[in-house]
C-alpha cells in the first residue's frame, strides 16, 4: 500500500476530548512523525499539528475518528505523492 505524508490540523474547543484525542494518537502511533500543540487561552482553544506518514485510508480513518470528537476541529492536508 503507497504512503503518503499529510500534516493534521486540529482545533480543540473542549478540553475533555484532549485525552480521547491522545488515546487516537497513541493508538496510531506507528505512523506519527511529529506533532506539535498549543494552548492559546486568549481564544479557549488548544492549536495542534500532527505530521503522519501513511495510506490514505488510514490517515483518513485517524483524522475522521478525531474528528467526530465533541468540539474538535480537523483538516488534513497531503502531499503530492
Amino acid at each position: 500500500m503507497e504512503s503518503r505524508i499529510a500534516i493534521l490540523g486540529i482545533f480543540v474547543y473542549e478540553l475533555d476530548s484532549a485525552n480521547k484525542i491522545n488515546d487516537l494518537l497513541h493508538k496510531y502511533s506507528r505512523y506519527i512523525i511529529g506533532r506539535m500543540g498549543i494552548p492559546y487561552k486568549d481564544k479557549q482553544v488548544s492549536v495542534m499539528s500532527v505530521i503522519v506518514d501513511g495510506p490514505n485510508d488510514v490517515i483518513g480513518a485517524l483524522s475522521g475518528k478525531i474528528g467526530m470528537l465533541k468540539g474538535v476541529s480537523v483538516k488534513a492536508l497531503y502531499s503530492k505523492g
